[in-house]
């Protein structure tokens, strides 16, 4: 994911060595020489936190593993001062505000006692979420443009510090095929993983599935049962919720929202992730047990999706399947962007037959997918 001027902060995000604060902020603070101090105080603190969060990680990690099923009641302890110092330093410098008008840099300025107050106000339950800055981007296409919700910098922090606690217990739910922002998983490892299916299994049907205007129509009370599978905690459950009814604010309009979540906020990758798990993952792991007569692959990437046949009477079941699925949460395919097409090394061959032509591409990550004569497919 690129990061533009008006685009939000990536959930999953390195900590990235510190650049120095401006000249005139340090002096102001530090004298001479403040600097040198500053940049050398947020490395030491910046190495502090990743190291907090990595404990709060592992020992969540381990409840996980002794309670595979059991909801998980105590959470919100771990979101201390040192992880929402991480969350903070997880966050691009130079993403564009939210609608509270404050930069990294300005609150980088008093950084620990603005971390204090936020942790205070989050524990004693008077943290209250800032709407969403609305901007919009173009799309991929150039033509149609995609809304991104700009969250105030304290509500980055704080959701950057709740990912990081809940990402342990979803990496354990999560299945293999889900590629999309998770830890470890990049875009080169979805498109290696469906390029190794495409080989190895007898794939001769593509199914390239487009969910309509996803982080927009989600249902949030589906969202938080979902959550609800896990979590316990009930203050966790409330922090998802004030982010979810924060509203956006649009050309000075506030605009209160009742569905999806904003598409650009550091927790939607993740929230996104849950929602998809078992409304997709789940169900296509049962469906192919079932009802498949010959090879599946599937790919998931956020809410990207390919799936793989060998046969073209389960794919054309599958397709009407998974309409009725996704519209049992409130879900629906995008009727231009979600092709059926044939593929394999002897697509062309039938296709000449029918007199079809050439045999379809698809498109996934933004790679073409090329399909070439009684052979072998190819990336482009």
């Amino acid at each position: 994911m690129m990061h533009g001027a008006e685009k939000s902060d990536s959930p999953i995000v390195p900590v990235k060595p510190a650049n120095k604060a401006e000249q005139s902020a340090a002096e102001s603070v530090e004298g001479d020489g403040g600097t040198k101090r500053n940049v050398e105080l947020q490395s030491t603190a910046r190495t502090q936190s990743r190291a907090a969060v990595s404990q709060a990680q592992d020992r969540i990690r381990g409840a996980v593993t002794r309670n595979r099923k059991e909801k998980l009641t105590a959470l919100l302890h771990h979101v201390n001062i040192d992880v929402l110092r991480w969350g903070f330093f997880s966050l691009k410098k130079r993403a564009a505000p939210g609608v509270d008008g404050v930069t990294w840099d300005q609150y980088a300025v008093d950084l620990e006692a603005n971390l204090a107050d936020l942790h205070a106000r989050v524990h004693a339950g008077r943290y209250r979420a800032l709407p969403s800055r609305r901007r919009y981007i173009l799309k991929a296409d150039g033509k149609q443009q995609r809304p991104l919700g700009i969250a105030a910098i304290e509500d980055k922090i704080l959701q950057a510090a709740v990912v990081a606690i809940l990402t342990p217990i979803y990496e354990a739910e999560f299945l293999g095929f889900s590629y999309g922002f998770r830890p470890g998983r990049s875009q080169h490892n979805a498109l290696d993983a469906l390029a190794f299916g495409i080989k190895a299994r007898k794939i001769c049907w593509i199914l390239d599935a487009d969910i309509a205007r996803f982080f927009d129509s989600l249902s949030r009370e589906w969202l938080v049962r979902f959550i609800e599978h896990r979590i316990g905690d009930r203050r966790i459950i409330r922090l998802i919720q004030k982010w979810l009814k924060a509203g956006v604010l649009e050309e000075g309009r506030l605009i209160e929202t009742t569905e999806g979540t904003p598409q650009g906020s550091v927790a939607s990758p993740l929230l996104a992730n849950v929602y998809l798990h078992y409304v997709y993952d789940l169900w296509v792991q049962q469906w192919r047990k079932r009802h498949a007569t010959g090879d599946v692959i599937v790919v998931r990437y956020a809410d990207d999706t390919i799936v793989g046949f060998q046969h073209q009477q389960d794919a054309e079941r599958f397709l009407n399947d998974l309409k009725e699925r996704l519209a049992q949460f409130a879900l629906s395919l995008h009727p231009e962007k979600t092709r059926l097409i044939e593929f394999g090394k002897f697509a062309a061959e039938r296709r000449a037959r029918r007199g079809a032509g050439k045999p379809e591409t698809f498109d996934f990550l933004g790679f073409s997918v090329l399909q070439r004569h009684g052979k072998e497919f190819r990336m482009s």
